[in-house]
């Protein structure tokens, strides 16, 4: 059957190098359903609703704070060891239309747990509509994508090498989502060491969440471990900013913001 040559556009050719880098990562997941009903409260009661994308982000955060394995990247150059972020990048997943065309970017959000999760809703909304040569993140990586493919090879090697430069590249986290286009259990690929994706929130408050990560870095009972507590942040600090958690999460927020001082 006679078909017809098309271009590869820019935003595909990222998700080609991304695949690429990610051949290498040694990824296994997890999911586990949580119990979400304080933050659904939470949400419709408040004056400015964040979306979940960016609660997600702030959660994960906040539970990576508390636990540096979370904020670890697995480098081979000089030589391969374990490099400890000071604080969390997260990496999210941005659907956009462009000329067109369905494709996905990402907007790199640096230390959320610092931030006011309305701050951060801002962020990933602005990365959903803003041209996109007023994201940094974006025009960072399409100007990678623009070079030709041994450059792009050698930036991303050097990108997922460095510990410095892996963290630019890739974060220490990811999150995505296909909860907008309705039910799905998404098993996504990334280069980064975590990457959290979720589903839709049920009639019952329940979310199924799924986390990967890379098995060089920890094993499986940090990342059970990890949703645990990821469901308590989402009851407890992140509803309390809300304005509908319990006050001893209001406190331990104050604290928290009086040892950053």
């Amino acid at each position: 059957m006679r078909g017809k040559f098309r271009q590869i556009s820019l935003p595909r050719r990222l998700v080609a190098d991304l695949m690429h880098a990610s051949a290498g990562v040694p990824l296994v997941s997890l999911k586990r359903t949580l119990n979400v009903r304080a933050i659904v409260e939470a949400r419709a009661r408040a004056a400015q609703v964040p979306g979940w994308a960016a609660i997600f982000v702030k959660a994960f955060a906040l539970v990576a704070r508390t636990e540096p394995t979370l904020r670890t990247l697995h480098v081979k150059w000089p030589w391969p060891c374990l490099y400890e972020l000071p604080r969390s990048v997260g990496m999210v997943a941005i659907a956009r239309v462009e000329k067109g065309e369905d494709c996905v970017l990402f907007e790199r959000v640096c230390a959320a747990d610092e931030m006011p999760l309305a701050e951060v809703d801002a962020l990933i909304r602005r990365a959903k509509t803003a041209p996109l040569h007023e994201i940094p993140s974006f025009r960072k990586m399409l100007c990678v994508t623009r070079l030709p493919l041994p450059l792009r090879r050698l930036a991303w090697a050097i990108g997922m090498n460095f510990g410095r430069q892996r963290a630019n590249f890739c974060g220490s986290f990811g999150v995505t989502s296909v909860a907008a286009y309705g039910p799905g259990e998404l098993h996504a690929l990334s280069p980064g060491p975590f990457l959290l994706s979720y589903g839709v929130i049920r009639p019952d408050h329940t979310v199924d969440v799924v986390l990967r990560w890379d098995h060089l870095v920890c094993d499986a009972a940090l990342i059970a471990q990890t949703l645990t507590r990821l469901e308590q942040v989402l009851g407890g600090e992140i509803a309390a900013e809300l304005g509908a958690g319990r006050p001893q999460a209001d406190a331990r927020l104050v604290r928290a913001a009086g040892n950053r001082l």
